[in-house]
């Protein structure tokens, strides 16, 4: 093989290409959390269960995402609310009519 190196897994994309799947040290650090209380929010159904590919398990960045967004805040209100899928016209937002 002499002098070049395996290609790891991070360096294959360009950077304007995110991944779409990511591994479990990854999709904790994606989070904040460390990789214990990640596999815990798993077990509990606050973050998503990995897709199986082959031996792999690897998360899909969208849901955890998606799962991250239905975390409550610290005043323990959820941000699900999401303004555009609000029918056109049917803001329940005051203004001039």
């Amino acid at each position: 093989m002499g002098n070049q190196t395996p290609i790891s897994r991070g360096f294959v994309l360009p950077p304007s290409l995110a991944p779409i799947g990511i591994c479990r040290e990854q999709a904790a650090a994606f989070i904040g959390v460390s990789p214990t209380k990640f596999d815990q929010m798993v077990s509990d159904r606050r973050m998503p269960r990995a897709k199986k590919i082959d031996g792999r398990v690897v998360w899909d960045v969208e849901k955890l995402r998606l799962a991250f967004k239905r975390l409550p805040d610290e005043d323990g209100s959820i941000d699900d609310a999401n303004e555009w899928d609000e029918p056109c016209g049917s803001s329940s937002k005051t203004g001039p009519a």
